[in-house]
């Protein structure tokens, strides 16, 4: 086995199908441990890969270690793996607060670590990644990190100080802009658009004009402006976002939540 996944929800679930759909690692080559049985049956299923109950059998079966577990259970699993962990593997963790220097000394010992956090659209393939190695890993190991992150969207390299400013604007943001489009696609349900014509023409805006930022590599002032016409309607809805702080409390949203992510 190549790679082995202890936890197999729904961020392992987009991982797995993103490596599997691209041809990165072959469904037979990867191992997911869960010890709640419709879970890992649901990958099993789903992906063809192979299951276990125990983490200790991921360990010993894997080359390299997604840690995909809710923070809060972090210690208790490397407490029963840590033995077994072997100096040429490489373990990617996901938790949000969970440090590399927290990880080290979880492990108790010199282990490859790459610290991640990625995002709910790498269900759709069009994740937002951060990684950031320990200085275990090698220059070739980073990259083959970076392989797999990739195949289910994009991914950088990150220093460890922006890791909680990561969460808050990659990591937690699909909740805020699935609210803009809700309260967007409501409007239009108010003017008389049929709910679901209204969440679709939300929708595609937005990820049409998320596409315009990243393929023309424009500021998002000038297209915005681009949008606003002198006099016009655009302009007119934009003095009501300013009026009612809209730039102003998505900043201080994603401020909070890089607060709560270094508070974990």
């Amino acid at each position: 086995m190549k790679l082995g996944f202890i936890g197999t929800g729904n961020m392992a679930s987009a991982i797995m199908g993103g490596i599997i759909s691209k041809g990165v690692i072959p469904a037979d080559e990867i191992i997911g441990a869960d010890l709640f049985a419709p879970g890992r049956e649901r990958v099993k299923e789903k992906f063809g890969i192979h299951v276990t109950a125990d983490n200790n059998e991921v360990v010993e079966k894997a080359d390299v270690v997604l840690l995909s577990v809710k923070p809060q259970f972090y210690a208790d699993v490397i407490s029963g793996i840590k033995d077994k962990i072997r100096p040429d593997q490489i373990v990617i963790t996901i938790a949000p607060g969970k440090t590399l220097s927290w990880l080290a000394e979880q492990f108790g010992k010199d282990v490859k670590i790459v610290r991640c956090m990625p995002n709910t659209p790498a269900m759709v393939g069009e994740g937002m990644t951060a990684a950031c190695p320990n200085e275990h890993m090698t220059e070739e190991e980073i990259e083959y990190v970076k392989t797999l992150l990739s195949s289910f969207g994009l991914v950088e390299i990150v220093p460890e100080k922006l890791m909680d400013t990561v969460t808050a604007v990659s990591g937690s943001s699909p909740a805020y802009v699935f609210m803009f489009i809700e309260a967007m696609a409501d409007a239009a349900v108010l003017d008389g658009m049929p709910r679901a014509q209204a969440y679709k023409f939300a929708a595609q805006a937005v990820l049409g004009s998320a596409k315009m930022v990243l393929d023309t590599g424009k500021h998002p002032g000038e297209l915005k402006d681009m949008v606003c016409s002198p006099a016009g309607t655009t302009i007119d809805a934009v003095r009501v976002l300013e009026e009612c702080g809209f730039r102003g409390t998505i900043i201080d949203a994603v401020q909070t939540c890089a607060e709560k992510s270094r508070s974990l």
